[in-house]
């Protein structure tokens, strides 16, 4: 099995119930196929680098799973339909970084770093 991570983005104006079930819909694509997810993560609204169909922000949902081949064309060809996505994206990895959290606030990541110390 291959290591993939998964990311897509929602437009703007995409609730946080229809995101949770995006991230349903396409958790239960992946559990079809065979694959196995190993996390979910919600990334929230942040600004997107350039203008995407008239939507200056997304809401960013990123998965991290195991699985072959046939789960990236089926989830991919369920995304292209999907009139509430802006873009997605696989990338194929050789390990998973389950620890870091790109996305998490600032204060969040102070209080961790004095725990540490």
């Amino acid at each position: 099995m291959n290591l993939y991570e998964h990311t897509i983005i929602a437009r703007q104006d995409t609730s946080p119930s229809e995101i949770k079930q995006l991230t349903e819909k396409y958790s239960s694509i992946i559990e079809k196929n065979n694959g196995e997810i190993v996390k979910t993560e919600n990334w929230g609204l942040l600004n997107l680098s350039y203008l995407i169909k008239k939507n200056k922000k997304g809401s960013y949902i990123h998965f991290k799973f195991k699985g072959k081949g046939n789960v990236i064309s089926e989830l991919e060809k369920n995304e292209a339909i999907d009139k509430k996505l802006l873009r997605y994206l696989t990338v194929k990895v050789k390990k998973f970084d389950l620890e870091t959290n790109f996305f998490s606030k600032k204060d969040e990541l102070d209080k961790k770093e004095k725990f540490s110390n």
